[in-house]
C-alpha cells in the first residue's frame, strides 16, 4: 500500500494552486519559460542534457544556459521532470508524456473551478464550447452518455 502511494506521489506533478487566466496553454499552470522548456523536452523525445534543451529553446527565446539549468532543476523539484546522471552529465526527461500531463492539469483545473458551483460551471463550459468548437460539443454529449451508462451498469 505504501509503495502504491509513493508511486502515485512520484507520478503527480507538484503544481501551484493558481491558474493564470490570461496565459496560453501550459503557461496557465507553469511559468512561461517552464512551459517552453517542458515542450522542448517533449519535442526532443528522449532524455536530454541541459545543453540540448537550451539549444532547442534558445532558437525562439533568448535565455542564458544557466537560466535553462535553473528552470530544469525547478521542474525536477515540481516533479514534472526527472534528472538522471549519465556519462558525467545530467539528462532530463518528462515524468509524464504530454497527453498524460495535460489530462492531469486539466483535471486539477476543473476540480478547482467546480468550487464556483457545478451548475454555473457546467453551463459556462457548454456555452463556451458551443461558441468555440460546436463539434467538440457533440463529443462531450457522447462522453456524458457513456459515463451515464457506466454508472448505470456499474
Amino acid at each position: 500500500m505504501i509503495n502504491q502511494q509513493k508511486r502515485n506521489t512520484i507520478a503527480r506533478p507538484k503544481l501551484q494552486d493558481t491558474v493564470r487566466l490570461s496565459a496560453e496553454g501550459l503557461s496557465k499552470v507553469l511559468g512561461d519559460l517552464e512551459a517552453r522548456i517542458l515542450r522542448a523536452v517533449w519535442a526532443l523525445g528522449q532524455p536530454a542534457t541541459a545543453r540540448e534543451v537550451h539549444e532547442h529553446i534558445v532558437l525562439e527565446h533568448e535565455v542564458s544556459p544557466l537560466t535553462t539549468i535553473t528552470v530544469l532543476n525547478r521542474l525536477v523539484a515540481k516533479r514534472v521532470l526527472k534528472r538522471v546522471r549519465k556519462d558525467d552529465r545530467f539528462h532530463f526527461s518528462a515524468l509524464l508524456d504530454e497527453s498524460a500531463f495535460m489530462s492531469h492539469v486539466s483535471r486539477r483545473v476543473v476540480e478547482g473551478i467546480l468550487s464556483f458551483g457545478p451548475d454555473a460551471v457546467a453551463s459556462s463550459f457548454v456555452d463556451v464550447l458551443a461558441e468555440r468548437d460546436p463539434a467538440k460539443l457533440e463529443e462531450l454529449a457522447l462522453l456524458i452518455r457513456r459515463k451515464l451508462r457506466e454508472r448505470k451498469d456499474g
